[in-house]
């Protein structure tokens, strides 16, 4: 199983960011996280503070060497109606995490535009929230 983790703008910055908020393991710690509580699973991780970065890479998982997409698109989830637009063509399982509870912040982080074109969305679990999406996307695969 093929799984492509990707990641939006100042992700890179966490373990660093408001701990508070997004806690306090960096996204190599969440990364490195995923491929030992997952070893049967090979990812692709890629974090992009670009949108057009990002594009690309959904665009080039319907080449069908994926077999779901889990995405934690930082601001963009509430911005980027290009990134919807790719999500649209792109036929796998696609899980949406959020390491804070975008219900509980801010008015215009609640929404979504992103999230209408995924799977299903996970939000306000901490680092756990990517651990559930793979759970989510491996149901998914197999049907069950």
């Amino acid at each position: 199983m093929n799984i492509l983790v990707l990641n939006g703008p100042n992700l890179n910055l966490l373990g660093d960011r408001d701990k508070n908020t997004y806690g306090s393991e960096s996204l190599g710690q969440i990364n490195s996280g995923l491929e030992k509580a997952f070893p049967d699973i090979q990812f692709t991780f890629l974090q992009s503070n670009h949108e057009g970065e990002l594009i690309d890479a959904i665009h080039n998982a319907r080449d069908g060497s994926f077999d779901a997409l889990i995405a934690n698109w930082g601001g963009f989830t509430h911005s980027s109606v290009a990134i919807r637009d790719a999500l649209a063509l792109l036929g796998i399982p696609k899980i949406e995490v959020h390491l804070s509870n975008i219900h509980g912040r801010e008015e215009f982080r609640e929404r979504s535009i992103t999230g209408k074109m995924m799977s299903g969305i996970i939000t306000g679990f901490g680092a756990i929230s990517y651990h559930l999406g793979v759970e989510a996307a491996k149901k998914l695969i197999s049907g069950s």
